[in-house]
Order: C-alpha cells, then structure tokens, then sequence
C-alpha cells in the first residue's frame, strides 16, 4: 500500500479537490480532455510509480478538470499489456483512483467490429466482455481493494447503460450495445480469429480496457464502457489490411460524439 500512498499523496500535493468520477480515454480519443475546464494536466512521467505510455495516439497526461459540471480525473492514454508491462502495472492507475476516492469508472477504446451490423465510427456501449487477456487479480488478493474472487456478473454498470441510451435518444444519435473481447495484441487478428471471437459472441474485439474493468470491479467501483469501431472484421477483400493509422483516424472522427455523451453523463451520476 505504500506504493499507492505515495502515488496519491503526489497528485493531492497537485490539485485542490477531489472528484468522484475517472474517465480513460483510449486510441484517438484524447480529445475529449480539451473539453475540460480549469485543468490541470499531468504528463505520466512526473507521477510516481506511473509508467510510460508507448501506443500511438495515447498523449500520456492525467488531467484534472471539470467535466459536464462535474470534477473527473481524466487519463489521456492508458497502459497495455503489449507494451510489455506487468498487469499490475497497466491497472495501477485504477487503484490509485479508487485511493482518490473515485467511485465511477469510465473507460472507452478503439475496437475492430465484429458484428456484421457495425460500421466503421459507430459508438458500442459494452455490455459485456470476454477476457482474454490474463486476469490482473492473478497473484496474492490485496483485502483492502477487495474480495478474492469478485462477482462480474453485472461488470458494466446497468443504470449507467440506461442513462447513455437516454443521452443518445435526446441528442438524437444512435448507439450499439455488445460484447467487447480483449485480447493482448500487439497483432492485429487474423479473419479466422475475427470469425471464431464472433461466434462465442462477441461484437467488438481490442487490446485493452478488461483488466482495468476487472481491477475497477474489484474495487467496487461502477463501469460504464464504449468502443469506438474503428475497423470492420468480417468481410476481407484481397485488398484487405488493418492498419493502425487508420484505426486512430476513425476513432478522431467519432470523439467528438463520444465526448457529448460523457459529459452528459458524467453529469448526471
């Protein structure tokens, strides 16, 4: 626990205040922290026990501002385990929320669509997920987070599915609901992979985000989870090919939907 003292001791020395609600931004979605007001914005590297972010289009900055007239803390960029960090390191920053004294989690990702009705910049409230990436509870339980074996059963947050769908009917957009997969990546999956992940029933597949949900859980903390579909996995002409310049261009042209919705909501819980 020492560790997570000296983590939050250092981001209270930087800010006044305390917020309720974390958002963590995924690939090309960085910019709903330009809509925050009075930030105060902390690159990784200053804070202690935070690793660096190595992904494109993950900026590397915690913010703290106002949000939907609301504190949140906002992580700019996440960690993941493909970049060859342990999974307590990709979810430190989880707990060190909830010692903040967060209650709500908010996380968002670029996905690879598997549902043959999304299209590239839908938006996917998650639902559900599939892990397939290794659990980052594996190993001692810490008592003072939580239980050893904590119930996922309800991992996203029922009410918070609600309010979204609410937000998106008045603001007149439109919103998939599904079953995000995680896998660890770096690689992108291949059509045989895409196919299978479909059939166990997921609807969008990516890198992240699950082991942060699973830590936030364990804490007790309340998940409300969006994919941004940046690609379409399941139909390959010989042209075919995913590529991650295109992945962050498709979620830059969905973040500003996206951000109109987490404030809405960040307001109302």
């Amino acid at each position: 626990m020492n560790i997570y003292r000296k983590t939050v001791e250092y981001l209270v020395s930087r800010v006044l205040g305390g917020a309720e609600t974390a958002i963590i931004l995924g690939s090309g979605l960085g910019t709903l922290a330009g809509e925050l007001e009075h930030a105060v914005r902390i690159p990784y590297g200053e804070i202690p026990h935070f690793v660096h972010t190595t992904a494109t289009g993950h900026q590397g900055n915690l913010i703290y501002g106002t949000l939907g007239g609301k504190p949140v803390w906002v992580m700019q960029g996440r960690f993941h385990y493909y970049e060859g960090y342990t999974m307590q390191q990709v979810t430190y920053p989880v707990r060190v929320m909830q010692r903040l004294g967060v209650k709500n989690l908010l996380v968002s990702n670029a996905a690879g669509g598997i549902n043959p009705t999304f299209k590239v910049g839908d938006l996917m409230v998650i639902r559900d997920h599939i892990n397939m990436i290794p659990n980052p509870l594996i190993g001692p339980n810490d008592d003072a987070f939580g239980t050893r074996f904590p119930d996922m059963t309800r991992a996203y947050d029922r009410e918070f599915i609600r309010m979204a769908a609410d937000i998106a009917a008045a603001r007149g957009f439109s919103l998939k609901e599904g079953v995000y997969v995680g896998l660890t990546g770096p690689s992108f999956e291949t059509p045989a992979e895409y196919a299978c992940y479909g059939r166990m029933g997921g609807d969008a597949i990516g890198m992240s985000t699950v082991p942060e949900v699973i830590v936030a859980r364990h804490a007790g903390l309340r998940v409300f989870g969006m994919s941004v579909i940046t690609n379409e996995g399941y139909h390959f002409d010989d042209d075919f090919v995913n590529d991650g310049a295109d992945v962050i261009a498709a979620a830059h042209k969905a973040a500003d939907t996206m951000t109109q919705l987490f404030s809405e909501l960040v307001g109302r819980i």
